[in-house]
């Protein structure tokens, strides 16, 4: 018999329907700038700012071999905030040794156009470019994100996007799909996932070869999401129940309705 506190979307009213259509247009469009904001982050980290790989992702948890703090930064994140022959000149400094008399006479007037107004040393996130002191902290060897940074940030995703899949999910429930297993892991697998993507961020700064980790948790999260925002807003608006769900309005079975047996043992 099937499940007794199963709604489809059809057996609601139109209200809840227009909420759960309104929040998954935000959830999607929220969805889509965090995309863009981890390509803006990372693409770029491994020299070719035209895409995003696992060398950038390797780059960003692990380190570079070869680029300090501030060439990785230069090469990715902050690759637009300098014409190319600028950052050739910083560039060009680094691989001379970044000498004091270097910064003064080709670095600073570079920096103080266009990096201070952000990097002053009022925001404890940044490092501060006011003086040589201040960059020679980053022309050190790149050692990727500081354990630090990834527990400010983890609590952040773990908390945050834990909030985004449980209404996702919630609204998803509504949804009619077999085999019933599928629905079950679209709707688990994101939860783990979350985990998986964390904790894969500490294992890749000690183990660069994690990367790969990273990548594939990202995927199987979009991939949820992706199945359970196009099933939730087909089925709400579009979709037409089979004849057995149908006959009992999507209600199965409340307030002493008695609907046609069905095989399967939830909904």
């Amino acid at each position: 018999m099937s499940n007794r506190h199963f709604f489809h979307f059809t057996a609601l009213p139109l209200s809840t329907r227009m909420v759960y259509t309104m929040t998954l247009l935000v959830l999607g469009t929220g969805y889509l700038f965090a995309m863009l904001q981890v390509y803006f982050s990372h693409a770029g980290l491994d020299g070719n700012a035209n895409n995003i790989s696992a060398e950038d992702i390797r780059t960003a948890y692990h380190g570079s071999e070869s680029d300090t703090r501030l060439e990785t930064a230069l090469k990715g994140p902050m690759s637009e905030m300098l014409p190319a022959e600028e950052r050739e000149v910083i560039f060009k400094w680094v691989k001379d040794g970044s000498t004091k008399d270097g910064y003064e006479q080709q670095v600073m007037p570079i920096v103080e156009s266009r990096c201070q107004a952000c990097h002053d040393g009022s925001n404890p996130h940044l490092p501060t470019l006011i003086n040589y002191e201040g960059i020679s902290k980053v022309v050190q060897k790149d050692s990727g994100a500081t354990i630090p940074t990834l527990v400010r940030v983890s609590h952040i995703h773990l908390f945050g996007i834990t909030f985004i899949f449980f209404i996702v999910s919630s609204i998803f429930a509504h949804a009619y799909m077999r085999p019933l297993w599928l629905k079950c892991v679209v709707i688990v697998l994101p939860f783990l996932t979350i985990l998986t993507d964390i904790f894969s961020w500490y294992l890749t700064k000690w183990i660069p070869g994690f990367a790969w980790f990273i990548i594939g948790s990202g995927a199987l999260m979009g991939i949820s999401f992706t199945i359970q925002w196009v099933v939730s807003m087909w089925q709400m608006w579009f979709y037409s129940l089979p004849e057995e769900i149908e006959e009992c309005g999507g209600a199965l079975p409340v307030l002493g309705l008695k609907p046609p047996k069905v095989k399967t043992a939830d909904v």
